[in-house]
């Protein structure tokens, strides 16, 4: 039954770019409710994976579902248009508006069509006081009206969570989310993290690099090894595979 069904499921998922196999027969469930990991030695395949699940990269084989349903033929704004919330490693902002017209255009699709979101965003008064809520929500809201370009970059990925809470997904995904931060930064976004992952309606899906920061927030982790599934599990016990970690440390390739 859909209602069953894992938040997101992938089945025998490959990916080829010339070459290269650069995912290979991956099959894991994300349960709903839960906070998993892509994990892995540079060039395991964990934005790649990550990317398949969000749409940004196509499939060459297999299949991935949505709390039941195939979205394998799907763009990435169908995807998110039926739930799934993406964080780029990269910020993807508007730099010349400001930091509060971010969120409202984060917003404004959920009241009207796409043609019309820069009227509502700028007069809808409601959608002001959402903004500002989800700014709050972030320690953003002293910022709200500086251009988003003149935010640190630890303030500019606190904005794209903003962006990304107001857009209200059912499935939220962050692609190395203290990346370039600096100490004082992380705590933030890890807290914010957290704290949708506390919703038992949410499901999260992150690369990191940071076995701290994973060991700190994930119910599960995927350890992918050159294009393919190496371990699947719960933090502590995956990493003390001797398998898992010769492939971190790269005394052995995995067979």
């Amino acid at each position: 039954m859909a209602d069953a069904a894992p938040a997101i499921e992938a089945r025998d998922l490959s990916v080829r770019f010339g070459g290269n196999l650069a995912v290979n027969g991956v099959s894991c469930a994300l349960a709903r409710g839960t906070l998993t990991a892509i994990v892995g030695p540079n060039g395991a395949g964990k934005t790649t994976l990550f990317n398949l699940l969000s749409g940004q990269v196509r499939a060459s084989a297999g299949s991935i579902h949505l709390f039941g349903r195939d979205i394998t033929a799907l763009s990435a704004p169908r995807r998110a248009a039926l739930g799934i919330g993406r964080a780029f490693q990269l910020t993807t902002l508007f730099p010349a508006l400001s930091v509060l017209d971010n969120v409202r255009l984060a917003l404004a699709p959920q009241r009207q069509r796409s043609w019309r979101m820069w009227q509502i965003a700028r007069h809808d008064g409601q959608l002001v006081e959402q903004a500002r809520h989800w700014l709050r929500r972030t320690q953003l809201l002293h910022r709200g009206d500086e251009p988003a370009a003149q935010l640190s970059h630890g303030d500019q990925r606190k904005l794209e969570v903003a962006m990304l809470l107001a857009m209200r997904p059912r499935v939220f995904m962050f692609d190395e989310p203290t990346a370039g931060m600096s100490v004082d930064e992380v705590p933030v976004i890890l807290g914010l993290i957290a704290e949708i992952k506390s919703d038992p309606d949410n499901t999260v899906l992150l690369v990191e690099h940071k076995i701290q920061v994973v060991n700190r927030l994930a119910d599960r982790i995927l350890v992918l090894h050159n294009g393919e599934l190496l371990a699947q599990g719960d933090p502590a016990t995956v990493m003390e595979s001797e398998l898992v970690r010769d492939a971190y440390l790269g005394r052995r390739s995995p067979s």
